[in-house]
């Protein structure tokens, strides 16, 4: 089992884009719902160690596309750690996050081990 860190960020600045006070209040549900579903499948892990080079995005309309982004204009949200198989299984937790449903994506890095 791998671990990777899903990353949520949404356009903060733009202020055409922001949700209203009652769709942020609508989401912390779906997000209590989200994060209880990962943690009742013993999906969640421990803190990030550092990322690898490569990851995918899961944008708002869950496509997934290659990443990390080189320049973005959006804000990190948050972000939390995951077990996965794989890359494939963490893009399918990550398009359960409520965040695609507010306009913002999902970057997904898989975390390796330090030597030093």
């Amino acid at each position: 089992m791998n671990e990777f860190v899903l990353i949520f960020r949404r356009d903060f600045s733009t202020k055409e884009t922001q949700p209203s006070p009652q769709e942020l209040q609508d989401s912390l549900k779906l997000w209590q719902d989200w994060l209880g579903g990962i943690a009742a499948q013993d999906k969640l892990a421990k803190p990030l160690q550092r990322w690898d080079s490569e990851g995918k995005i899961v944008t708002k309309n869950k496509s997934v596309i290659n990443g990390p982004y080189v320049e973005i204009k959006e804000s990190i949200g948050g972000l939390i750690m995951i077990k996965a198989a794989d890359y494939n299984e963490a893009v399918a937790i990550a398009n359960g996050c409520p965040i695609l449903g507010l306009g913002g994506n999902v970057e997904i890095r898989m975390a390796v081990t330090a030597t030093y």
